[in-house]
């Protein structure tokens, strides 16, 4: 009951055809094919930036570590009080 017979996808794709007519479904057909592949190749270089970046410690931390605790830096804020 859920899922798609084989008539409702006969039926789908005459409204396709009514719609678009049969010249222009090769072209739509090939442009969604070719917008996919530009899709996945996007996501896989993201997910290996992704996978290129470990994590490293900004020079802030760094610094941070070095400090004695408790040292605070003196405040650079000139206004007066």
């Amino acid at each position: 009951m859920g899922g798609l017979q084989p008539w409702h996808w006969i039926i789908v794709i005459a409204v396709f055809v009514l719609l678009f007519g049969a010249k222009k479904l090769p072209d739509a057909a090939r442009s969604l094919g070719k917008s996919m592949r530009i899709f996945k190749s996007e996501i896989k270089e993201m997910q290996a930036d992704g996978k290129s970046d470990q994590p490293t410690q900004i020079s802030s931390e760094r610094i941070d570590a070095e400090r004695p605790v408790g040292h605070t830096e003196p405040s650079s804020d000139k206004r007066p009080a």
